[in-house]
């Protein structure tokens, strides 16, 4: 069932507090987060010379949501409402990803057990780096569609994006995200 699980992530929704001018899901979240986990592992290797693991970093970011098939999307304010609150949900998404993960055969589990947990707190944060990238770009996109109920919301990620210490998101931020602010045709 692991498979049909996952194809279930097409119908949970994000910012289900909000009224979005385009709802959006986790399956295509997920997807535009390994996008950018991709883009920051590349500058990250290619611009300061580290070498994340860019196969891992893509993976888990591919699968970071996956939990929620079963969870569901917990909203932020919630989630992050006090510390005992996000880690008891830390623990519903590690038995969520436990489940799943059971639901493979034996000999398919370890290829999908670091996807869904990595073991390398660098490939964590770069995740979460492009996770919070891509809330704050979805914030964009509604500001520029004149939905000011994510004015906070942007402010809020904005300010998320820069507590991260990473050269490479900081570098990303400088040189793509402000085409994102963009219309179709203001952009070469």
């Amino acid at each position: 069932n692991f498979y049909a699980f996952l194809d279930r992530m097409k119908y949970i929704r994000r910012w289900a507090l909000m009224r979005s001018s385009q709802e959006e899901n986790i399956m295509e979240h997920s997807q535009q987060v390994a996008m950018f986990a991709h883009a920051l592992a590349v500058i990250d290797t290619d611009v300061f010379k580290h070498s994340p693991d860019m196969l891992k970093t893509v993976l888990f970011a591919l699968y970071h949501e996956s939990s929620e098939v079963m969870t569901g999307d917990l909203p932020t304010p919630i989630k992050y409402y006090n510390p005992a609150i996000r880690d008891a949900y830390k623990q519903v998404e590690s038995v969520a990803a436990q489940k799943l993960l059971d639901m493979l055969p034996s000999d398919l589990r370890p290829a999908y057990d670091e996807a869904l947990s990595p073991s390398d707190p660098g490939i964590e944060e770069l995740v979460s780096a492009a996770d919070k990238l891509s809330a704050h770009i979805k914030c964009l996109e509604e500001l520029k569609a004149g939905n000011s109920e994510f004015k906070k919301a942007a402010e809020q990620t904005r300010a998320a994006l820069e507590r991260f210490d990473l050269p490479e998101l900081r570098c990303f931020c400088e040189e793509f995200l402000p085409s994102f602010e963009l219309a179709l045709d203001e952009m070469d």
